[in-house]
C-alpha cells in the first residue's frame, strides 16, 4: 500500500511538472511580446531591412518571429523560417566536428596540425613545431587576420588556401596573445576532411544538420539562391538609403563562415549546447567537448568593468565561442558578419536560455541590441537601455554644417614617375594571390577576382583604390589600404606594396609582366643576329608569335614585351633587353643585368 501511495505521489508530481512547462514557456513568451514594439523601434531607428529572432528555454524554442523584410525592394516579409547568412557563427559547427573526431580518438587537440594535413607549412620552424590544433580553435597561433587574402582573392580549393599559410607572416609568437583568424578555422575544417576522407560540407550535413533537424540550412551561395525563403543582404548608407549587396562567395573558406540558416533551425543548435550536447535525448556533440568548448581557453581581451555598464566584464574565448560575464550571468556567444548580413548566437548555460538574432544588414548593431533587450527581460533584470544611443542619435537635431579642412598626409603637387603603361601587369603574393592592373584611356584599374578598383593618384607612386560599384565609382575616400609602386635598379616598376595588415610592414606584390600585345609583323623588326664580340646572339620569332633570344652555350630565353622596344627575360629576374632604333631600323640591343648594361650591335 505504501509503495502504491508513493508511486501515485511521484506520478502526480510528474504531471504537475509537465503541466508547469507549457505555463513557464507561455510566461516567457509574454515577456518577449511586451518588448516587440521596442524591437521594431530599434529596426526603424537603424534603417534595418529585416530580422528574425528565436528564443530557447531549456529544450524548447519558446519564441520565433520575423520582423521587416527578407526582400526589401519587393516587401516580402522575413519569417522565423527565412534563411540568413550567419557568418562566423559557423565556427562553432566546425569546432563541433573536431569534438566528434576527438571523441573517436581520430585527433589529439594538442598535436600539431601538420600531423593531419601533411601539405601544411607555417611561416617559420617555431610555428610548425609548437602550434597545436587547440591553438587553431582558440586563435592563439600568432597570426593576424590576413583576411584580404580570402576576401579579395577567393579560392574554391581548400588545399590552395592551405598553401598560402606558409607565406603569411605572424605578428606574435605562438600563444603570445589572441588574434582572431579565419584561416585557422578553414584549416580546422581541412583537418576533419583529411582524417575522414570526406568533405567538410558532407560532414556538417550528416553529423550535425540531419540529427538536429536543420533540413533547410545549407552551406553555399548556390544552395542559398535556390531557396524560396532566403533573405537578400543590404547595407544602410550614410544618407539612410538601403542598398542591396551581392552575396559574397567563400566556398574555400566555408568552415570559417559559410552557413545559411533560419532562427528556427539555429534554435535547435542552441538546444543542443544548452543541454550538454544532446538534442531530443540523443547526444550530438560529445558532452566533454561541450564543457571544454564553453570554458575559458584563452583571454581575448582585458575588458574591465566600465562606468556605464560595470556588470559587463571579462572577455575570453573557448572553441568557436566568445565567453563573458553579462550582468552577473555567464554568457556564451558568437557574432557573425558577411556582406549584407549580421548575426548573434548566444546562450547562458547556468540559466538554460538562449537567443539567436539574424539580420540582413551589413555590419549591423541591431542583433546585439535586440539580444540584450530580450535577455534582460527573461532574466528579470532592469533594462540596460541598449537602444538609448540610437534614440539620441535620431532625436538630436543635426548640427550646422561647418566646413573643416580634411587632414591628409598627401603631398600636393607631386606626380607619378612613369608612363601609365609602366604600372600595368600582373602582381602576385604567394600568401594572397594575383591581380591585374591595366590602363584604360588615361586611368589605371586594378582587377581582383571579385572586385574592381579605379586607382586615383594620391602622390608620387602611391595610388588610392576606389571601388567600382553598379552605381559608379565610389570616390568618397577613406580607403583601408593604398597601392605603393616600387621601382628596380633599372627604374622599371617591379612590384607594389599593399598595407593590408596594420601590425605588419606593407606586403610586397611582385610584378609579373603579362606583356604588351605585339603582332608578328612588328616582332620581325627585332629578328636577326647580334654580335657579342665574335659570338652571335640570335633573336627569332616562333610559330606561337613569341620572340626568343638564343645565346650560344646558354638557355633559350623567352622575351616578354614590357614597353616599346623593351623586353624582360622570362623567369630570369633582373634581366632585360632593350632594342635601339635609328632611321626606323633596329641597329642594336642592350643587355640589362645586375652587373651592368652591355650594348650589342645588330649584324646588318
Amino acid at each position: 500500500m505504501k509503495i502504491l501511495k508513493l508511486t501515485t505521489k511521484l506520478f502526480l508530481i510528474s504531471l504537475l511538472f509537465l503541466s508547469f512547462l507549457p505555463c513557464f514557456a507561455q510566461q516567457n513568451r509574454k515577456k518577449i511580446n511586451q518588448i516587440e514594439k521596442r524591437i521594431e523601434e530599434v529596426m526603424n531607428l537603424s534603417n534595418c531591412p529585416g530580422m528574425a529572432v528565436a528564443v530557447v528555454v531549456k529544450d524548447q524554442i519558446i519564441y520565433a518571429k520575423g520582423f521587416g523584410y527578407r526582400d526589401y525592394e519587393n516587401k516580402k516579409p522575413a519569417t522565423s523560417n527565412t534563411l540568413f547568412a550567419i557568418g562566423s557563427c559557423t565556427k562553432s559547427f566546425t569546432a563541433a566536428l573536431i569534438g566528434q573526431a576527438e571523441e573517436k580518438k581520430q585527433i589529439d587537440l594538442d598535436e600539431t596540425p601538420g600531423t593531419y594535413v601533411p601539405a601544411l607549412s607555417f611561416n617559420n620552424s617555431e610555428m610548425n613545431e609548437f602550434i597545436t590544433v587547440r591553438d587553431l580553435l582558440t586563435h592563439n597561433t600568432g597570426l593576424p587576420r590576413h583576411d584580404i587574402s580570402w576576401y579579395l582573392f577567393p579560392s574554391n580549393s581548400r588545399d590552395n588556401l592551405v598553401k598560402r599559410i606558409k607565406y603569411q607572416e605572424p605578428t606574435l609568437a605562438v600563444r603570445e596573445g589572441f588574434q582572431y583568424n579565419n584561416f585557422m578555422y578553414m584549416l580546422a575544417g581541412n583537418i576533419v576532411e583529411n582524417i575522414n576522407a570526406e568533405s567538410w560540407e558532407n560532414q556538417i550535413n550528416s553529423s550535425l544538420f540531419v540529427p538536429l533537424e536543420m533540413s533547410r540550412s545549407n552551406l553555399s551561395i548556390a544552395e542559398f539562391e535556390k531557396s524560396k525563403d532566403a533573405a537578400f543582404g543590404y547595407e544602410t548608407k550614410k544618407d539612410k538609403s538601403i542598398r542591396k549587396l551581392d552575396y559574397h562567395p567563400i566556398s574555400g573558406m566555408a568552415p570559417a563562415g559559410s552557413i545559411n540558416s533560419s532562427v528556427n533551425e539555429m534554435g535547435n543548435w542552441l538546444i543542443a549546447w544548452i543541454n550538454g550536447g544532446k538534442f531530443k535525448g540523443k547526444e550530438i556533440i560529445p558532452s566533454d567537448f561541450v564543457h571544454e568548448a564553453i570554458s575559458s581557453q584563452v583571454t581575448s581581451s582585458a575588458r574591465m568593468p566600465g562606468k556605464k555598464h560595470p556588470d559587463l566584464h571579462f572577455s575570453n574565448y573557448g572553441f568557436g565561442w566568445d565567453l563573458s560575464s553579462y550582468r552577473g550571468h555567464y554568457r556564451v556567444e558568437h557574432g557573425g558578419n558577411i556582406d549584407g548580413f549580421s548575426a548573434s548566437t548566444s546562450f547562458f548555460p547556468s540559466d538554460s536560455i538562449g537567443v539567436v538574432v539574424l539580420v540582413n544588414q551589413n555590419y549591423s548593431g541591431v542583433q546585439g541590441i535586440v539580444r540584450n533587450m530580450i535577455i534582460d527581460k527573461l532574466l528579470g533584470l532592469p533594462s540596460g537601455k541598449w537602444d538609448e544611443n540610437l534614440k539620441k542619435k535620431t532625436n538630436t537635431p543635426p548640427k550646422k554644417k561647418v566646413t573643416v579642412s580634411k587632414v591628409s598626409k598627401r603631398v600636393k603637387g607631386t606626380s607619378y614617375t612613369h608612363e601609365l603603361e609602366g604600372y600595368t601587369g600582373q602582381f602576385n603574393h604567394n600568401g594572397y594571390g594575383a591581380f591585374k592592373i591595366s590602363k584604360i584611356e588615361d586611368s589605371l584599374f586594378a582587377q581582383f577576382p571579385t572586385m574592381k578598383f579605379w586607382l586615383r593618384h594620391n602622390h608620387y607612386d602611391v595610388f588610392e583604390p576606389c571601388e567600382i560599384k553598379e552605381e559608379g565609382i565610389d570616390t568618397s575616400g577613406g580607403a583601408s589600404f593604398y597601392f605603393n609602386f616600387h621601382s628596380n635598379m633599372d627604374g622599371d616598376i617591379d612590384g607594389l606594396y599593399l598595407n593590408v595588415e596594420s601590425d605588419l610592414d606593407p606586403l610586397f606584390f611582385k610584378r609579373e609582366l603579362i606583356g604588351m600585345t605585339i603582332n608578328t609583323t612588328d616582332l620581325e623588326q627585332y629578328v636577326g643576329e647580334y654580335d657579342l664580340g665574335g659570338v652571335m646572339a640570335k633573336v627569332f620569332v616562333t610559330e606561337e608569335n613569341s620572340l626568343h633570344l638564343l645565346v650560344p652555350g646558354q638557355s633559350e630565353y623567352i622575351l616578354i614585351p614590357s614597353k616599346v622596344h623593351k623586353f624582360i627575360l622570362k623567369d630570369l629576374e633582373g634581366y632585360s633587353v632593350e632594342f635601339e632604333e635609328k632611321d626606323k631600323r633596329i641597329i642594336a640591343l642592350t643587355f640589362m643585368q645586375p652587373n651592368g648594361n652591355f650594348r650589342v650591335p645588330k649584324k646588318q
